[in-house]
């Protein structure tokens, strides 16, 4: 059965949420540093009764299962409930579902000991911790086969070393979950292993944390790490030896619908701003709701924005139903390269309609720009997302070896007049059209 309405019962959730996050959530954004921070004493204040009550309300980390002290939603409904929380900075932490803890719990849950599990997993997932994900490097880019940091078995101890680049919330984090390579004679895929880095181990060195455009200098959350004979036991691996890049694939399938659940947030946030500009503000006597350029540019960005959020929420919907994401990769590599166009062409004109003040930091719209690149890059960037889709589409299409297709008009005809030879007979001559 195909509905494009949601139940009543969990649409009375979301309106809880919408009107949670706009009125206790959203005002915590305007006055608190990165809420991954967790020894922040005015983080410690403001975020953890927010937490309780999203807790007592039974939407806390609704995409872990039950077991793990979530919901166990399916993609469509997280998708419904994050393009909420995409609006707000703190909302997902909020609700228990920021990255990149969020897929971190999930690696850990499916690949962790009973003891990885106690040390890591219940903290993060109850919100006390934070963790970080450190796959790239200075020299790798998007490309894990192209991995140089190793860790070398020695004495039974493991001895890792090299550099990662942009490893996103280190600097907060209470563990790192690196990658890098321990079989360097095995299959590309198969040369990697992942690895749990308690903070402050001895040869973990943050050579200096990096800030995007619009951050203030030195607030940075994305990590310049150097491993310099960095010991850990042999415990400290996570998943088997060789694996890391299957337990990447199962953590970043989530991660990329989950980022663009989010993204349907902010670009929805800059839409509206950019309506409700337009109908406030006049220039040469007649507000600006009334030139047609802004018109156009109201009408592509709902457009687009729709289009999108469509297109998330069927992707959310296959994966429920195939219940694998690589049997819906096609369609996530889909989303992950429309996301940063769609939010990137939105809040540039929401920008524009603004005039100074949308190129100001008043604003959140030049970061939402800025942020369109960074989204365009992070797992994987959008053109070999671009070329996963086309190779899927490619995949279910057969070639031919006839020097003509089968689809030349000429061809098409002359099987037409076959096929109806009997109603022509006798019948006067018309040309076809096309």
């Amino acid at each position: 059965m195909w509905d494009f309405e949601t139940e009543p019962q969990f649409q009375a959730e979301l309106d809880w949420v919408r009107k949670f996050v706009t009125e206790e959530v959203e005002p915590v954004d305007a006055i608190l540093g990165h809420p991954a921070e967790v020894d922040n004493p005015l983080r410690r204040a403001l975020l953890p009764p927010l937490q309780a009550v999203v807790k007592e309300r039974g939407l806390w980390a609704c995409h872990l299962s039950p077991e793990l002290g979530g919901q166990g939603f399916g993609q469509l409904k997280l998708a419904l409930l994050n393009e909420i929380l995409g609006s707000s900075r703190c909302a997902p932490t909020v609700f228990g579902c920021q990255a990149p803890d969020s897929g971190n719990t999930e690696i850990l849950a499916m690949f962790g000991t009973e003891e990885q599990k106690q040390r890591y997993l219940q903290p993060l997932i109850a919100g006390e911790i934070s963790s970080c994900f450190s796959l790239t490097e200075p020299r790798g880019g998007a490309d894990p086969t192209s991995i140089t940091a190793t860790g070398e078995l020695v004495d039974g101890r493991w001895h890792l070393n090299g550099e990662k680049w942009f490893a996103s919330n280190a600097r907060f984090a209470e563990f790192i979950i690196a990658v890098v390579v321990t079989d360097p004679d095995a299959a590309a895929h198969r040369r990697s292993s992942m690895f749990l880095i308690p903070r402050g181990t001895p040869g973990l060195e943050i050579v200096r944390n990096v800030a995007t455009a619009g951050q203030p200098d030195g607030d940075g959350s994305h990590a310049h790490l150097r491993f310099a004979d960095l010991t850990l036991p042999p415990e400290a691996m996570l998943g088997e030896r060789g694996a890391a890049f299957q337990i990447a694939q199962a953590r970043l399938g989530g991660g990329r619908i989950h980022h663009a659940m989010r993204t349907v947030g902010a670009a929805r946030r800059a839409f509206e701003m950019m309506c409700e500009r337009a109908q406030s503000r006049q220039t040469k006597g007649v507000r600006l709701s009334e030139l047609q350029f802004t018109q156009q540019a109201i009408a592509d960005s709902w457009l687009e924005l729709e289009q999108f959020r469509l297109l998330v929420l069927r992707t959310a919907w296959k994966i429920d139903h195939v219940g694998d994401y690589a049997a819906v990769r096609g369609d996530i590599s889909a989303v992950k390269a429309a996301m940063p166009r769609v939010l990137h062409d939105i809040a540039s004109r929401a920008l524009q309609i603004h005039g100074s003040l949308g190129a100001s930091d008043e604003l959140p719209l030049t970061r939402y720009v800025l942020e369109s690149y960074q989204m365009g890059l992070a797992d994987g960037p959008t053109e070999v997302h671009k070329i996963a889709l086309a190779r899927q589409i490619l995949k279910k299409v057969p070639g031919s070896e006839a020097a003509f297709p089968d689809y030349l008009t000429s061809s098409v005809r002359a099987a037409a007049r076959e096929r109806f030879a009997e109603q022509l007979a006798g019948a006067p001559e018309v040309q076809p059209w096309g």
